[in-house]
C-alpha cells in the first residue's frame, strides 16, 4: 500500500512536472522543471528495484544532457526568447495527440497485457546485468554509442556557434 502512494505523488509530480516544462513562458523555470521531472523518474526507478537505472537517470539525464540545456538556454537570449510568440497555434494539434496516446494507454491497461507480453517470458540477463549491459554497449554497440557522442558535441558547438553569432551582430 505504501509503494502504491508513493507511485502516485511520483506519477503526479511527474505529470505536472512535465507539463510545466512545456509550457513555462522562461526557459530556466523549465528547465528546472525538467530537474524535478528526472529526480521522480529515477524515484520510480528506485520503486521498481532498478537502483542502477535510477542511478543512470541522475548521472546521465540531471546531471549531464541537463546541464547541456542550461548552458545552452544561458547562451540564448533569455529575455527575447520569454517574450517571443510561443506555438500557441499548435495547441489543437498537440492535444489531440496527447488525448491519443491517452487512449491508447488506457486500452493497454484496460486488455491487462501488452501485445508483445502474450505468452512471452520476460527476458533475465545471466549475472548482475550490470556487466551485461556494459559489454554490449562497448563492444557490440560501440559505434553507435560514439555516433551518438559526437552529435551531442556537435549540437552543443553548433548552439554555441549560433549563440555567439547572434550576440556579436
Amino acid at each position: 500500500m505504501v509503494n502504491q502512494v508513493i507511485f502516485f505523488y511520483f506519477a503526479v509530480v511527474i505529470l505536472a512536472s512535465a507539463i510545466l516544462t512545456i509550457t513555462q513562458k522562461n526557459p530556466i523555470h523549465s528547465v528546472m522543471f525538467m530537474l524535478l521531472l528526472f529526480f521522480h523518474i529515477a524515484g520510480v526507478f528506485v520503486l521498481l528495484n532498478a537502483e542502477f537505472l535510477a542511478a543512470v537517470q541522475l548521472i546521465v539525464y540531471a546531471g549531464a544532457i541537463l546541464i547541456l540545456y542550461l548552458f545552452v538556454v544561458m547562451l540564448l537570449n533569455v529575455d527575447r526568447e520569454s517574450t517571443a510568440a510561443r506555438a500557441n497555434r499548435f495547441w489543437p494539434w498537440m492535444a489531440g495527440f496527447g488525448a491519443l496516446i491517452a487512449a491508447e494507454v488506457i486500452l493497454l491497461i484496460a486488455r491487462g497485457t501488452f501485445p508483445s507480453e502474450a505468452g512471452q517470458q520476460p527476458m533475465r540477463l545471466a549475472g548482475s546485468g550490470v556487466k551485461e549491459l556494459g559489454e554490449l554497449l562497448y563492444q557490440k554497440y560501440l559505434v553507435p554509442f560514439e555516433v551518438a557522442s559526437i552529435i551531442l558535441l556537435v549540437g552543443l558547438v553548433g548552439a554555441v556557434m549560433l549563440a555567439k553569432k547572434r550576440a556579436s551582430d
